[in-house]
């Protein structure tokens, strides 16, 4: 059956003509057949037509062979992939997983199989020193390390660090493809900046997971206690939100370079899984602390002597003090380099209230220890300004080994 075409512009013309052509046949005039030019009339009506019609859409590109160069789809607003720090993600973790362990510690009886706990460790060096936390490592006897590849490793301890949750194993002989991860600079780091995690998380080998750095400055608690009370902590923490959960601890903490920017030790949690709020050592610290480590067991931190505080303004209007930055003294314990330095605490005439080390302005107890834990060494004599009754003096101080 022929089918009436159904092309709207079609429809309107030939309705015209019809129009046209049934008027002619009434008209009781004659008109001349030449002063009727059909064919404009049809050009004229097809050109107010097609005027009023949409503007005509252009197909979507079709896929090219390159992936990197397929259009974005934009009828929904989607973000595009940005394909550049996929690859870089993949690049990391290709480069960097070999050189991730996965620990098992065991106690001294042999006869039990099944460990007393895991975690993570990154290669250090060539002669087979890794680096995981002391926690992890702590009240263990007997230590295996399986590699990415899946070889599995005896390891002997070689020395830990409580203040700063350090240890490090040792294992003789590494496999060919698990080379030493490059340690970054961790005074460079931004808060914003992509992380990246690579760890075994509830045993899960090789788990990789990518955040921010969520915030720079925080401190750890050691878990031991100081003489005569307290704990020491350890300062310039990173705080990152990437995905740290039990069996992560002791891996590392890389940037987009894949260079480890810190040892991934902790998390803030009430259920004892990821809320969002990890912390990791500083690499600096395992710069500072590792080498000591592997060459002596222990590492020792330089000493004053002093317990302090830091001031609000409460504090302030108590003590008359002029400002609220600094530390405020508040003991210093006999036979310590504060002592022997002249320091003065809460008991003394007015107590001191340390305003710069070496130069450099102290605003919280965090930027001393800080300090003293990065840039000094036990044995060395730093240069503290202090305020005393509204008088600055300097007063040179030798530091000692901390008990």
């Amino acid at each position: 059956m022929n089918r009436i075409p159904r092309n709207p512009l079609f429809l309107f013309i030939s309705l015209l003509l019809l129009v046209t052509m049934a008027c002619q046949g009434l008209t009781t005039l004659e008109v001349p057949v030449s002063a009727v030019d059909e064919d404009a009339v049809v050009r004229e009506v097809v050109a107010t037509v097609e005027a009023q019609l949409p503007e005509p859409q252009e197909p979507p590109a079709l896929p090219q062979e390159n992936p990197q160069e397929i259009p974005t789809v934009t009828s929904t607003q989607l973000a595009p992939v940005d394909v550049s720090l996929q690859d870089m993600l993949v690049n990391v973790y290709n480069r960097v997983n070999p050189s991730v362990v996965h620990i098992f510690v065991f106690d001294e009886n042999e006869d039990i199989s099944l460990p007393l706990g895991s975690g993570s460790g990154f290669i250090y060096d060539m002669e087979g020193h890794v680096v995981t936390n002391n926690h992890v490592v702590t009240d263990g006897q007997r230590y295996e390390i399986t590699f990415a590849d899946g070889v599995h490793r005896e390891a002997t301890l070689v020395g830990t660090d409580v203040d700063s949750d350090l240890g490090v194993l040792k294992v003789d002989g590494l496999p060919d493809d698990a080379q030493p991860v490059e340690l970054g600079d961790s005074r460079n780091l931004q808060v914003g900046q992509f992380v990246i995690a690579i760890g075994n998380p509830f045993g899960e080998t090789g788990s990789m997971s990518i955040g921010i750095v969520s915030g720079l400055g925080r401190t750890l608690e050691s878990q031991r206690i100081a003489e005569g009370g307290g704990r020491y902590s350890l300062p310039e923490v990173i705080q990152t939100d990437a995905a740290i959960n039990p069996g992560n601890s002791g891996g590392p903490l890389l940037n987009l370079e894949g260079n480890v920017i810190g040892v991934n030790s902790a998390i803030s949690t009430r259920t004892g899984t990821n809320s969002g709020v990890g912390f990791s050592i500083p690499v600096n610290a395992v710069k500072q602390v590792v080498p000591k480590l592997i060459s002596d067991g222990k590492y020792v931190y330089p000493y004053m002597g002093i317990r302090m505080v830091s001031l609000d303004l409460d504090l302030q209007k108590q003590l008359l003090l002029p400002q609220t930055s600094g530390v405020y003294v508040t003991e210093v314990t006999e036979n310590s380099p504060a002592e022997d330095a002249g320091l003065v605490g809460e008991g003394g005439p007015g107590g001191d209230l340390i305003v710069a080390v070496d130069g450099i302005s102290v605003l919280t107890i965090d930027d001393l220890i800080a300090y003293l834990v990065f840039e000094t060494q036990v044995g060395q004599t730093v240069e503290l300004t202090v305020l005393r009754e509204g008088e600055e003096m300097v007063l040179p101080l030798t530091l000692g080994a901390r008990p």
